[in-house]
């Protein structure tokens, strides 16, 4: 613990404690000290991160989950059952339903849409990212959800069977401006993909990308949940308008964090509606 402290780790107590529990031996123990004294994140030390209290698998190089992206969890959870609650009963009041179809874009470990089946029960759960790394990763973390992970560039490796099909696609894409990224604490910058962190100039750019093609994507009704910074969410909310959908930004200051949702339009629910 002192020699935690003495490197500047915060929360030295805390981080001691997980590296005694997780260490199978005294030289275990001292050279996993020494690897987090040198700066190395300590997920990556342990092999895990605590997120939505599940225990996501992080490998080296591998993008760690925040724990601020729980807010997003929780935003797309909550529109899952909004959406389960609108459809119709079957025999005993079990929903008819089908399981919802649930996309994380940036996957990275796959933490979120891990936490997002873990959290509504059920989900058809398909997963992106253009790291390697990455998708070994998330494919082990989504596995206890059947979810199936592609390696790829956005929605380019997604099959074609799965347009105008996702109730709720989430995307924790990068949003660091490219000029900010040198600001990162070294844990990030020096040992996380880069790719997993740059938005881009104004960190907006690979949002924008997201939302120009989730139209093709979402299912009527379906949302798009893009996690961002208070400072970019009238751009994110911006691209979403120009893609066709309708924008709602929301915040939690107990996370400092905020999630811009687009809404597809549905026409035939509106008509049922009476609009």
């Amino acid at each position: 613990m002192a020699r935690l402290r003495a490197a500047g780790c915060v929360f030295a107590e805390d981080e001691a404690r997980l590296l005694v529990s997780t260490a199978r031996t005294a030289d275990d123990l001292a050279a996993m000290v020494e690897r987090r004294v040198a700066g190395l994140p300590l997920e990556h030390i342990l092999g895990w991160a605590e997120f939505c209290g599940l225990r996501i698998a992080v490998d080296h190089g591998v993008f760690v989950p925040r724990r601020r992206t729980e807010f997003l969890v929780r935003q797309a959870a909550e529109h899952v059952r909004r959406r389960a609650d609108g459809g119709t009963a079957g025999t005993g009041g079990a929903p008819r339903r089908p399981a919802p179809v649930v996309l994380d874009l940036c996957c990275g470990s796959g933490a979120v849409g891990a936490a997002l089946a873990a959290a509504v029960g059920r989900t058809e759960l398909y997963a992106a990212d253009i790291d390697p790394a990455a998708v070994r990763c998330a494919r082990r973390n989504t596995a206890a959800a059947s979810g199936q992970v592609y390696e790829g560039d956005l929605y380019e490796p997604l099959p074609a069977g799965l347009r105008g099909r996702v109730d709720v696609l989430v995307a924790n894409a990068p949003y660091v401006p490219t000029r900010a990224i040198g600001l990162l604490p070294p844990e990030a910058r020096v040992h996380e993909p880069r790719a997993a962190l740059d938005g881009g100039a104004d960190g907006v750019e690979i949002q924008r990308r997201v939302a120009a093609e989730a139209p093709r994507w979402l299912a009527p009704g379906g949302c798009l949940l893009i996690e961002t910074s208070e400072r970019q969410a009238p751009y994110t909310a911006e691209a979403m308008a120009r893609a066709g959908l309708v924008p709602r930004v929301t915040t939690c200051d107990e996370l400092e964090t905020g999630v811009v949702l687009g809404t597809m339009p549905d026409p035939e629910r509106e008509i049922r509606a009476g609009r």
